[in-house]
């Protein structure tokens, strides 16, 4: 994406980015300011007054010209009347050129051949100098990508593929961008699938207009940027190997309004340069890449089980303590270090197995 400057007197843009690509200075930016208009009723009353009188002088002249004879008087002021309402004609067509119409949450940037001249916001049925631009800039083809495309064949451009350039009459509305699915590596170099959904407005039709190329293009660009440099921040979930989950470290999968916050951060600080807003921005998917997806549900799964082994092991450990205890303390049975063990090692066998233990009856003993 190509950031342009306005008004540099050296010609040059000095464009610097900070760690990461995150800042983006502009080294003259467009600030916006209100334009000058008026209304287009008052001008329209004007307009219909002077059509009238350009199609009166069309037919005056007519008839006088049509009663008369050539060289007489008559014959003459018919042809300066005609003449008259033909001008009157070409002339009153450029006035309406200038009328133009604003919905709620619309603008329209103010361009007379090539110097803005401001920005007009506010619903309503407007005039301004005809000349204005209503095409601000036109479709950009060069940075199109060929993606897709056979060798050796041109890729095949439809309607709907071809841009649309950029149009003096902005939208203020709050637009969404549904991300693709990006393939990235996260902190821990493991390769993962996210994509994210943005919330976005322009909230400097001059900056948006002048001081980016294409900002819609700008907005898709910076989003999925930023996302990648997001993503690359934090590891996807917690290694159970590590301190990591007891520290409170943020992970993509456990901590996902941390990251949306810091996604929205980031592009706030990218996409300010381009006089655009975001409302919000979340994670709308997130998932290990298929070649390693297997690989790390076996690996939640053995975690899983650990940790469900090492519950099941404290919870009978605390058991065969209290059983112990309330043998001891009540005096139902007196039993040496020995069987002591062998009930423990019984106790662990039942509470522990996956499957319901056999029972064996002891018709000896306890020492047999």
């Amino acid at each position: 994406m190509v950031v342009m400057g306005k008004n540099d007197k050296t010609g040059k843009d000095n464009v610097d980015r900070m760690n990461g690509g995150v800042a983006t200075t502009i080294s003259t930016p467009t600030t916006e300011y209100e334009g000058k208009s008026g209304s287009g009723w008052k001008v329209l009353v004007w307009s219909l007054i002077g059509w009238a009188a350009a199609i009166a002088f069309i037919v005056a002249g007519a008839t006088m010209m049509g009663s008369g004879e050539k060289g007489d008087t008559p014959f003459v002021v018919g042809v300066v009347l005609l003449i008259v309402g033909i001008v009157a004609v070409v002339v009153m067509t450029i006035p309406m050129n200038g009328f133009f119409t604003l919905q709620p949450n619309e603008a329209r940037v103010l361009v007379l051949f090539g110097e803005y001249r401001g920005t007009v916001r506010g619903t309503g049925f407007y005039w301004a100098n005809p000349f204005y631009s209503r095409t601000l800039r036109p479709a950009d083809d060069a940075g199109e990508s060929a993606e897709g495309t056979t060798p050796g064949k041109a890729k095949v451009k439809t309607k709907a593929d071809a841009p649309t350039g950029v149009l003096a009459k902005i939208s203020l509305r709050a637009r969404t961008l549904n991300g693709p699915k990006l393939k990235v590596n996260d902190r821990n170099g493991n390769p993962i699938e996210i994509a994210n959904v943005i919330v976005w407005r322009v909230v400097d039709t001059a900056k948006a207009v002048f001081d980016v190329d294409q900002y819609e293009q700008f907005v898709t660009t910076q989003s999925e940027t930023a996302l990648r440099h997001v993503a690359s921040r934090y590891a996807y979930d917690h290694n159970a190997e590590s301190d990591d989950a007891a520290a409170g470290e943020i992970t993509l999968r456990s901590n996902i309004a941390e990251v949306s916050e810091a996604l929205k951060e980031e592009l706030a600080e990218r996409l300010a340069p381009a006089g655009i807003a975001v409302d919000d921005a979340r994670l709308t998917h997130l998932a290990y890449a298929p070649e390693i997806a297997q690989v790390m549900l076996r690996r939640q799964q053995a975690e899983a089980i650990i940790a469900a082994r090492t519950k099941i092991v404290q919870g009978a450990v605390s058991m065969v303590d209290m059983a112990l205890k309330e043998l001891e303390r009540d005096g139902v049975v007196d039993l040496d270090e020995e069987r002591k063990a062998a009930m423990v090692s019984n106790l662990m066998v039942v509470l522990c197995g996956d499957s319901d233990p056999q029972p064996v009856v002891n018709t000896g003993t306890l020492y047999n």
